[in-house]
């Protein structure tokens, strides 16, 4: 996922000694570099983007890995979903 200028992947540990910095610097001490995997997901599905699409951006072999694990369903989501069944039943 990360690489060099050059192409060749970043050592882990400097990987994680960037994403502390950054990480403080944006007062976000309790996001994990690993939490943004589960909000790529979780935006991918809200912009619209099928369950199968993904699961292969994730890299996984089980779309309910996908969708049960790092898939969450925001909030905006459920509103507008229920707006939409109200405009059905009622105009």
């Amino acid at each position: 996922m990360f690489t060099t200028s050059i192409g060749t992947p970043l050592e882990p540990r400097n990987v994680n000694r960037s994403w502390y910095v950054v990480r403080r610097r944006a007062r976000l001490d309790w996001l994990r570099l690993h939490d943004l995997r589960h909000a790529c997901a979780t935006f991918l599905i809200a912009a619209g983007a099928s369950p199968r699409t993904v699961m292969a951006q994730l890299g996984h072999s089980q779309i309910a890995l996908t969708m049960n694990t790092y898939a969450h369903v925001l909030e905006e989501v459920q509103r507008e979903a229920v707006d939409r069944l109200g405009d059905t039943l009622f105009g």
